[in-house]
């Protein structure tokens, strides 16, 4: 088994984030930031299922406040989360709370989290 290039791998589950957010149709600059790897402040833990250890990594918005969350288990698989909280762009029924990425080495799958917008 090859070890993990978190840094690489990290870059890659950032900029598949950042296309999810494209993908929406969200304007970047209406954000206030974006994921990027080496932003986000880092601490180990073990985990509890496989007993190896996990690279946890967390963004914080200027006020200190966790706005995203990076996990990148001793086996490769990850799960990333990072807020984006704006109404949909193209459909006024749905508010965008943030996008997921998760997966295994190379293979990354993404998603926008929706919620049901408040109606008036």
């Amino acid at each position: 088994m090859n070890p993990i290039d978190y840094k690489l791998l990290g870059q890659s589950i950032c900029n598949r984030l950042i296309e999810e957010i494209h993908k929406l149709g969200l304007p970047l600059d209406n954000l206030a930031s974006l994921p990027n790897y080496d932003e986000a402040g880092f601490t180990t833990a073990k985990d509890t299922y496989s007993g190896m250890d996990s690279l946890i990594g967390i963004w914080k918005n200027p006020n200190g406040y966790k706005i995203g969350e990076i996990k990148v288990h001793g086996d490769g698989s990850f799960y990333a989360e990072y807020d984006v909280a704006l109404q949909h762009p193209t459909d006024a029924r749905w508010f965008v709370e943030s996008v997921v990425a998760w997966g295994k080495g190379e293979l990354i799958r993404s998603e926008a989290k929706l919620l049901a917008a408040l109606g008036e």
